[in-house]
């Protein structure tokens, strides 16, 4: 079931693309495993996933050495995604196991990540999380605040600011969405404009198993997706 619901799930990213005349190679599939088991992660990897999606980092360590070591026995390579709110408390190990980290929702976390990719000379990848709806999460920069934060995070030496994140609110329609994800791209095109650093921020990292391909149809390039692979999953 997890290979043709990664199937399925790739072919309507292709046809979202093909809708919005974009290259559907240039779209990324995050599968999110929050709550998933070490087996059906395997499975998932066997399936041709390669980006992995975890929201918390004690769960994401009890699960990436085993994961990492069966891939890797398959000549496979892991993208490792932080997609979840992250604590400052959790940067250290954070910095350790994830490539990419998704919700940098303050100056101070990103300073934080920074510290802690120095102690180990590494440039950590970030995103920038983004409220572009109030009520559809908790955290994140306010768009006006945004490119002010982005040029004090440009500053730091062990941290690269690579695109931004958005959580959209939930809806019954999916079409409800798009708003949300346009806002986004949007701002993306004006910080760029605004030359704050001295390259292009590109990832737009938006929708998930509900609205994914209204993301895409929107600019996303990067997707999170994990009830559409791996089904409803208990809570641990």
């Amino acid at each position: 079931m997890i290979r043709e619901n990664i199937s399925e799930v790739k072919e309507r990213i292709i046809r979202a693309a093909q809708r919005a005349a974009t290259d559907p190679s240039e779209i990324t599939l995050v599968a999110v495993t929050k709550n998933v088991s070490v087996e059906d992660m395997c499975r998932a990897v066997d399936a041709g996933t390669t980006h992995i999606g975890e929201s918390r980092v004690q769960e994401a360590l009890s699960k990436y050495d085993h994961v990492r070591a069966y891939a890797s026995a398959r000549g496979i390579a892991l993208v490792w995604h932080m997609i979840g709110h992250l604590q400052t408390n959790k940067t250290r190990e954070a910095v350790r196991l994830f490539d990419l980290i998704h919700s940098v929702d303050s100056v101070r976390l990103a300073r934080q990540i920074d510290k802690q990719a120095a102690a180990i000379g590494k440039v950590q990848n970030v995103l920038m999380e983004v409220k572009t709806s109030p009520e559809a999460a908790k955290y994140g920069f306010m768009p006006d605040d945004v490119a002010g934060a982005l040029k004090e995070m440009a500053s730091l030496d062990h941290l690269s600011v690579k695109g931004l994140m958005t959580v959209a609110p939930a809806v019954h329609d999916p079409g409800e969405a798009r708003p949300y994800f346009r806002t986004l791209k949007e701002l993306l095109i004006r910080v760029n404009e605004l030359r704050v650093t001295n390259y292009e921020l590109r990832i737009l990292s938006m929708g998930m198993t509900d609205d994914f391909e209204a993301a895409v149809e929107e600019g996303a390039t990067l997707v999170r997706v994990g009830r559409g692979i791996f089904g409803g999953r208990k809570e641990r």
